[in-house]
């Protein structure tokens, strides 16, 4: 039985927004937590300013470098693992200390080993490559054992083997794991960029909004990357379906 999936409806966002404004009105002290009204005002004032595009293009790319990367090797790795158990048993400890290591301990250490500027690609790829890993290779391990036995008894060209029974099959595992990875990317992308503070990061943003205790900043440069984490992941879905649709139609 499929799960049925929720989208975020208008009034549920309208009655957060007042909920947000009315704990601002309570509490009464900006600093502490500032209004949505005046944090739009903020962002007004933000969008007209050249170095705030430059801020996202900066960390935007970054991060879309580190899970492309991630996202290629996952699939090449778990491809390998899935033929040879050597890879398989090779790769199983690493992939297993990097989902149990702290983000945190990888940022401190990447500091010393790559210079701040691209330390949101490396720590994105880090996180996004088991997600991708994972999955693709659970894709591939429950391709139908029995279609396969038949594809060889008939002889069916590899190139079919590969697009009807290896791209539809694992597709939806590859899909589940990018719905997983993209949040988790730029989470861990902003976090990197707050830690090593490169110039002209969306984190540098936020790390300066927090030495300066300027709330308002430090609320609308999140509002801007929820907003840009959203509409990464919803393109980034919407063009593995059209993919999806392109094979379909081969």
């Amino acid at each position: 039985m499929m799960k049925k999936k929720y989208s975020i409806k208008i009034w549920a966002i309208i009655f957060w927004l007042c909920f947000w404004h009315m704990t601002s009105l309570i509490i009464g002290k900006e600093i502490l937590i500032v209004s949505p009204v005046k944090v739009i005002e903020r962002l007004g004032q933000l969008v007209m300013e050249a170095e705030f595009w430059k801020s996202i293009c900066f960390t935007f790319f970054r991060i879309l470098l580190g899970f492309l990367s991630a996202s290629i090797a996952g699939i090449l790795l778990a491809a390998l693992s899935a033929n040879f158990l050597i890879i398989r048993e090779l790769i199983y400890p690493m992939i297993s200390v990097i989902k149990s290591i702290p983000v945190a301990s990888f940022i401190i250490l990447a500091l010393v080993w790559f210079p701040s500027r691209n330390l949101s690609i490396f720590i994105s790829f880090l996180i996004v490559l088991p997600v991708i890993y994972t999955n693709v290779l659970r894709g591939i391990q429950e391709t139908d054992k029995q279609l396969l036995e038949m594809i060889k008894i008939f002889g069916i060209p590899k190139k079919f083997t590969i697009k009807y029974l290896y791209i539809f099959q694992v597709m939806p595992f590859f899909q589940s794991g990018c719905e997983i990875a993209l949040g988790l990317c730029w989470k861990s992308g902003i976090a990197a960029e707050v830690i090593g503070m490169p110039d002209g990061s969306i984190g540098e943003k936020l790390q300066q909004a927090k030495i300066y205790l300027d709330t308002k900043d430090l609320f609308a440069w999140t509002f801007v990357i929820v907003i840009i984490s959203l509409f990464f992941e919803k393109s980034f879905l919407s063009l593995l379906k059209k993919i999806n649709i392109y094979f379909e139609r081969m």
